[in-house]
């Protein structure tokens, strides 16, 4: 039988699996187990004990859990709100007025909390009632919270980033870095993009309520300062080398308490849903990259990644015909699981043929994440998609319709980092001397 036949085989049985509703974290140990009973002698059950013990005590991945902690915290402070009254002021007459606050306030926020759809969520709460009070359309508010929100996923600290450095072994500080100008240049493409619709259609956007002196701009601006403390934080610590991601994500989440706690309105009642709430998605996550593990355990005694990555280089395909055919396949498969399902379940077997085409594995991790960030906006199971009708009331597709320019500019920012890979490697070069 051959190696692609087999692999077939193995995805065909995953996507059953997870078609009837069978958790992720189990799906992936019994595909690695069915692999490993089926196309190699090593023993199941012993490796399969030694493998989900072994990865269940990782200290690269004590940051996960801490940042999404950070999150939820800030996700139930009035940063959010401040963050709003800081921004209006120096963007309301923008071309395209306010909505430049759903991508500046996604990108900020993206900064100090890790997720996309806790982005999505907080941002939303704070700015799509604003907006529709001022008559702004609502195409133009989905689509621009929808898009700027898949930034908590690239934007550091990104918790799909520590995801990708557990499962591939490589360096998460790197990646955090690596992150940073691909995740500005999305920022100036979506607000680009808001521009050239607001000087096409002038009339869609309303005029600005008021104009403001600088002197009311500066004075406007301190509500900024306890998000920019958070960021430079966490993110001046890594970069720096002060501190490893772990480290910093503790000192994280202390800020994070200190400053919602002086913002106001954050009690231990909040900080006890805090808790809960990163405990339940932490336990999620890490049950997911324990089942990950041993099919990547099962991958190898197997010999399949080996012998497709082998497979792909008889083929003789270039790397970019390859990243095409990844981007489709990653794309549809986004279509159907969340972003951190896709990382872990493909890592094993893509890897291989990426490294044997010469790819290097730092730019690949943010160009995974970008594709990632395209299936949360991308039906039926865009995170951020369902995250915004639930918060607006708005019928899916409207909400999916609103999304799909950003979901193209996302597109473009994947040709971007291709044609320049510049854009990825250039910070990490210059933390490397």
């Amino acid at each position: 039988m051959s190696d692609p036949f087999i692999a077939l085989i193995l995805l065909g049985l995953l996507i059953a699996l997870l078609g009837a509703g069978v958790w992720v974290a189990m799906s992936l140990a019994i595909v690695g187990g069915v692999a490993m009973a089926a196309f190699s002698n090593a023993p199941v059950g012993p490796l399969l004990a030694t493998t989900f013990w072994g990865h269940s005590h990782s200290w690269a991945l004590t940051a996960l859990p801490l940042f999404i902690l950070m999150g939820e915290i800030l996700l139930r402070s009035r940063l959010a709100a401040d963050m709003f009254s800081g921004l209006a002021p120096w963007l309301g007459r923008a071309p395209g007025g306010l909505l430049h606050v759903n991508i500046f306030g996604c990108a900020i926020f993206a900064a100090v909390s890790g997720s996309s759809a806790a982005t999505a969520a907080t941002i939303g709460r704070m700015s799509v009632p604003e907006l529709t009070q001022r008559s702004y359309p609502d195409s133009l508010i989905l689509g621009t919270l929808a898009g700027s929100a898949t930034l908590g996923l690239l934007i550091p600290p990104s918790i799909i980033l520590i995801v990708y450095g557990v499962a591939t072994e490589q360096s998460i500080a790197r990646l955090f870095v690596a992150g940073i100008l691909p995740g500005l240049m999305l920022v100036v493409l979506f607000a680009g993009y808001v521009m050239i619709r607001a000087w096409l259609s002038p009339g869609i956007i309303p005029p600005a309520e008021r104009s403001y002196t600088f002197r009311e701009k500066i004075h406007a601006s301190r509500n900024l300062i306890p998000v920019a403390l958070l960021i430079a934080g966490v993110i001046g610590s890594i970069y720096t080398g002060l501190a490893s991601p772990t480290d910093a994500a503790a000192l994280g989440v202390v800020l994070s308490i200190v400053l919602a706690y002086v913002a106001g309105g954050f009690n231990l009642s909040l900080m006890r849903e805090a808790v809960i709430s990163a405990t339940r998605t932490s336990c999620m996550i890490a049950f997911i990259l324990i089942g990950a593990a041993f099919l990547s355990v099962a991958m190898g005694f197997t010999g399949l990644p080996r012998n497709l990555a082998s497979w792909i280089s008889d083929l003789g395909l270039s790397a970019g015909a390859l990243l095409f055919a990844l981007t489709v396949f990653f794309v549809v498969l986004g279509c159907f699981l969340d972003g951190i399902s896709v990382v872990v379940l493909t890592t094993s077997i893509v890897m291989p043929m990426v490294t044997a085409v010469g790819i290097d594995p730092l730019w690949f991790g943010i160009y995974l994440v970008i594709i990632v960030e395209m299936s949360q906006i991308t039906p039926p199971v865009g995170f951020n998609l369902f995250v915004i009708q639930g918060m607006t009331g708005r019928n899916i597709f409207t909400v999916a319709a609103a999304a799909f320019p950003f979901f193209l500019l996302l597109l473009l920012g994947v040709v971007l980092i291709t044609v320049f890979p510049e854009i990825v490697t250039a910070l990490p070069s210059l933390m490397a001397r």
